[in-house]
């Protein structure tokens, strides 16, 4: 065989060899990542007494739903559900507008001192006012108990602001903007039919990482309502998990209380219960996400 040849077939079993090594590494890295997801599910479906005994290690043992009938027994649930989902809403929306109404001036050349405002915003990364003096401000501008007193503080990520304008930056050609102004089409024209169309994959991203903050959130709202009606699903479901472990504590050491072991499977109830909205989404929104990955790559 000649010694082209035998390079060759060396060159190939070697790269053969290496992708079966990465997608072996990959394969266990998605058992880490899944497995705890799993004993999360089993743990709020098994019986209390074997999740205390560690007898789940995989599937449910004693397979029961108590736990969710007892937190959706809760009619706080329900309207703590819509609470999350309208502040969710509005605030992402809101969050994504100023965002890219922020971020394309800013990826502009022909904007003055665009450096420095880039300078100032990125200096809030590190430093802000605190969360005394902003609770102040919200005090003072009157929205104690409404939605916007979690929203407005943050309707601005600056990460978010950096990875747009990046975006906008990289993907949107400064030429595409010249031959559309000899066009006559204007600023806001030309972001609304080029721009925006042209940067779903940023606009998808930035939404979900605004979404699951927002509906992850619960110091924000502890922090500013004072009104149980007004409280998101993290909020409830933490206050339902609180007075499950303060009844416990209130019970008799000589007594063995069903209670003691309906809270651990309340405790994988809530996270199951908190989790899932964001879990649904996610599917899809990953291309947009596997797009986003891409966006520093170099092409051909």
């Amino acid at each position: 065989m000649p010694k082209k040849q035998k390079r060759k077939t060396t060159h190939i079993n070697n790269d053969t060899i290496l992708v079966a090594c990465i997608h072996m590494l990959l394969i266990i890295v998605c058992i880490i990542m899944i497995y705890p997801l799993v004993i999360v599910l089993s743990n709020s479906v098994s019986d209390p007494i074997a999740i205390l005994e560690g007898k789940v290690k995989f599937l449910p043992v004693g397979f029961n739903m108590e736990s969710y009938r007892k937190v959706f027994a809760n009619k706080d649930i329900s309207h703590s559900f819509i609470n999350s989902f309208r502040y969710t809403l509005v605030g992402s929306l809101l969050n994504v507008v100023m965002t890219i109404l922020a971020a394309y001036p800013l990826s502009r050349k022909d904007l003055v001192g665009r450096n420095t405002l880039m300078m100032l915003i990125t200096f809030t990364m590190f430093f802000s006012g605190g969360m005394i003096p902003t609770f102040l401000v919200v005090r003072s501008l009157g929205m104690m108990n409404t939605m916007w007193a979690i929203i407005v503080p943050g309707v601005i990520s600056t990460y978010n602001l950096i990875i747009t304008r990046t975006f906008f930056q990289n993907n949107i050609p400064s030429e595409l903007q010249d031959a559309a102004l000899i066009d006559g089409c204007s600023n806001t024209k030309f972001l609304l039919q080029v721009v925006l169309p042209l940067s779903t994959t940023i606009i998808v991203i930035i939404a979900m990482f605004y979404a699951v903050g927002h509906w992850n959130a619960y110091f924000g709202p502890i922090m500013y309502f004072s009104r149980k009606a007004n409280y998101p699903l993290q909020v409830i479901l933490r206050d339902i998990l609180m007075s499950a472990q303060s009844a416990d504590m209130a019970t008799s050491d000589t007594v063995l209380s069903t209670r003691f072991f309906e809270i651990e499977r309340i405790k994988y109830a809530t996270i199951v219960i908190a989790s899932l909205p964001m879990i649904i989404i996610y599917p899809f929104v990953m291309k947009y996400f596997e797009k986003g990955v891409m966006m520093g790559a170099i092409k051909g």
